[in-house]
């Protein structure tokens, strides 16, 4: 049973991309490139925490997103948000930052504490910019990923910190960024 949710959720992380992939290209999204950056970052520290610290295939919705979080970082090179400013700038350095006490901790758990802390702070730019620009962001992404880390939470085969923290702090987040584009847009 938990292969087959670990399954359904890492399609979520397809089907919630490829549309977003594709609105990119048609300029119809764009990615804040310091975000996903860090978020291409953060995935991978967050992957490796949750496989060291035993969530089994509860991990495969992480890496199929992971994937996708690569390529949109280097999309977002190109067809991304342009108009960086000095706070985006601060919020990148705190997070790159942040990467110091993992490298020196090698400790799975305070690890993925770390970067899920990295992950929030991470998303501030985008936040912001959807905030004033809610336009530039699609909710599709952002509400599969909610059903997605529901989904990804009953996958787990081991349940502490460094296997759920990530999860929690996504569908809070996500939740937050599909409410603000949708009301956000109609106004």
């Amino acid at each position: 049973m938990k292969t087959t949710i670990a399954i359904i959720a890492a399609l979520l992380a397809i089907v919630g991309n490829l549309p977003y992939l594709r609105d990119i290209i048609k300029k119809r999204v764009q990615p804040h490139p310091y975000t996903w950056l860090i978020w291409t970052i953060v995935s991978c520290i967050v992957f490796f925490g949750q496989v060291a610290k035993g969530a089994g295939i509860g991990a495969l919705p992480t890496a199929a997103s992971e994937i996708f979080t690569i390529i949109i970082f280097f999309f977002s090179l190109q067809y991304g948000f342009k108009n960086i400013r000095t706070i985006d700038t601060v919020f990148l350095v705190i997070a790159l930052l942040g990467i110091i006490p993992w490298i020196l901790t090698k400790d799975p758990t305070v690890s993925v504490i770390i970067a899920v802390s990295i992950d929030v702070v991470a998303f501030v730019p985008t936040i912001r910019k959807t905030w004033s620009q809610p336009k530039t962001e699609t909710p599709v992404l952002y509400g599969t990923n909610v059903i997605r880390h529901i989904l990804m939470l009953f996958s787990l085969q081991a349940y502490n910190i460094a296997t759920t923290l990530h999860s929690i702090a996504m569908i809070t987040t996500n939740t937050l960024m599909t409410s603000i584009i949708v009301t956000r847009s109609k106004k």
